[in-house]
């Protein structure tokens, strides 16, 4: 009971027991004399129950059905796992036909455990930066490296682009890496749906930003491939120099890797084009859920120019120059020049190579555009090719714990590109095979407390009787001491010293000469 039912149960038995009035106590509970009549009856008939309110205990007629709280929770740990409270809330509405709202879904999850995996920072102080007042002022262009497919695929990276004044993402694309023909990839689908931009908004990137200015001639004073096109297009480029200042990209990065990776999961998507044409379906939704209204409702993207090849200007273009034999050579591909309209031979001209994203490689000379095909093979080339190639044996793995080494077997001469000459080519199969046997031996001489290398002179027990008769042929002057070193197996200076120690101790007969040990720092 709360305490003001404590106060009119007290009052009540003061009643009853004729200590007070109706009247006083109508005037200490606050209450008219006709309701304290009231309260006084339902006391007599039902006891202390009756002073608590009669919808105490019950439950709520607009109270969540007690096995929706189950089906929502065995969802979101079975189906929706993973997946953020506001977008669970959308999923079932949509997939699984449950309306609640977004504070009902996250009261259900808390009371079972299940908290949202996207946990919101501690606050900070931020400036706003004023959206642009047209869409398609201004690009933001990121890339985002993160699992996409879990561990159903390959790892991909996402290449997004967001407008500044509307949030939307015009475009987006999933690739292998994040590099220049991604990037391109991204500019051409933006153009080809919406148009052409007026500036972009990027990090510092090498696509982007040159790390090697006026070393590359084809880069034409240091500029990137990316910077080359932007100026085609007439486009300006603005470097980011932190991840705040392209907020709005970064944002949505984190938007894509929480809500994609979810509808990737659903969709079953493992591969790349999969995982393309679930993005595909995805940008629709995202541009209306999380898109806003432009300050000015006119468009600032451009449309493209007619007379312009878009393919020409998105492309890895490279200055070369064309050998004798009308062929040009590009990242170890020699591509064959024809004789066209203009020229019969193009043998000593600067040409640009153009490799376009679809793959094809195409020559421009001034406004012309050449067709090449794969030259044929030098006959210096075909020689390399075959004396790089040797035939390698398949051979059993050895055993480890085999102390014996297997017989070297003499490596096959293979005739080389000139005459008379020839390479050599040890097998590396072999060479690991030696190497693995070595240290198998080595481990298991340390494992019986063998010395591994050389034996010490003192281990030598044929060594003194050696020692003996090689003095006796110095002293007779029948040997040199450098011949009696090499008969001996030791080094000059070793025999040096035992010889001038042999003279110290003339007591001592040579064959009891007490001999220092070897330690092979004479070989």
């Amino acid at each position: 009971m709360t305490r003001k039912e404590q106060t009119r149960l007290q009052v009540l038995n003061g009643v009853l027991e004729h200590q007070v009035t109706v009247d006083e106590a109508a005037q200490v509970l606050g209450l008219s004399e006709r309701h304290l009549w009231r309260i006084l009856a339902a006391y007599r008939k039902e006891g202390a129950a009756a002073l608590a309110h009669g919808n105490r205990g019950r439950r709520p007629a607009n109270a969540i059905p007690l096995g929706l709280r189950d089906r929502v929770v065995a969802l979101t740990q079975k189906r929706y796992q993973g997946i953020n409270h506001t977008h669970l809330t959308e999923l079932l509405a949509e997939r699984e036909g449950v309306v609640l709202s977004r504070p009902t879904v996250r009261r259900i999850l808390v009371r079972a455990g299940l908290t949202s995996p996207r946990h919101r920072r501690p606050p900070q102080h931020r400036c706003r930066r004023q959206r642009m007042p047209q869409e398609g002022m201004l690009l933001q262009l990121d890339g985002s490296h993160h699992l996409w497919l879990e561990d159903r695929g390959p790892w991909l990276t996402l290449l997004l682009a967001v407008d500044d004044a509307t949030g939307t993402a015009p475009y987006a694309l999933f690739q292998d890496q994040e590099d220049t023909r991604g990037y391109l990839s991204l500019l051409q689908g933006v153009i080809e749906r919406r148009g052409v931009p007026m500036a972009v908004y990027t990090d510092g990137h090498a696509v982007f930003q040159s790390r090697r200015a006026g070393r590359d001639e084809t880069n034409r004073g240091g500029a990137t491939q990316w910077s080359r096109a932007l100026g085609e297009l007439g486009v300006t480029q603005i470097l980011a120099h932190s991840p705040e200042a392209k907020g709005r990209v970064e944002r949505a990065n984190g938007t894509f890797q929480d809500r994609l990776v979810s509808e990737l999961r659903l969709a079953g998507a493992s591969t790349l084009a999969e995982a393309n044409q679930v993005l595909g379906d995805f940008l629709p939704r995202f541009n209306q859920r999380f898109g806003v209204p432009a300050a000015q409702p006119e468009s600032a993207y451009r449309p493209m120019d007619s007379e312009l090849d878009l393919g020409s200007v998105l492309c890895i273009k490279e200055l070369r120059r064309v050998a004798k034999d009308n062929t040009v050579q590009y990242h170890g591909r020699s591509l064959q020049l024809f004789p066209s309209m203009e020229r019969t031979s193009y043998a000593g001209a600067r040409v640009e190579v153009q490799e376009r994203l679809d793959g094809r490689l195409l020559v421009r000379h001034r406004e012309q555009i050449l067709t090449p095909q794969e030259a044929p093979a030098l006959a210096a080339d075909l020689r390399a090719q075959v004396a790089e190639g040797p035939v390698v044996v398949a051979r059993p793995d050895p055993d480890p714990t085999d102390w014996n080494p297997p017989q070297r077997v003499k490596t096959p001469v293979i005739p080389g590109p000139l005459a008379g000459d020839s390479i050599w080519y040890e097998d590396p199969a072999r060479k690991q095979v030696h190497r693995d046997l070595v240290l198998a031996g080595m481990e298991r001489a340390r494992y019986q407390g063998k010395r591994i290398g050389r034996p010490r002179v003192s281990e030598r027990p044929e060594f003194e009787q050696q020692f003996t008769v090689v003095v006796e042929r110095i002293g007779r002057g029948g040997l040199s001491r450098r011949q009696a070193a090499r008969e001996l197996g030791i080094g000059y200076a070793t025999l040096k010293r035992l010889l001038d120690s042999q003279e110290k101790s003339c007591t001592k007969p040579a064959t009891s000469l007490s001999l220092k040990p070897d330690t092979g720092e004479d070989y």
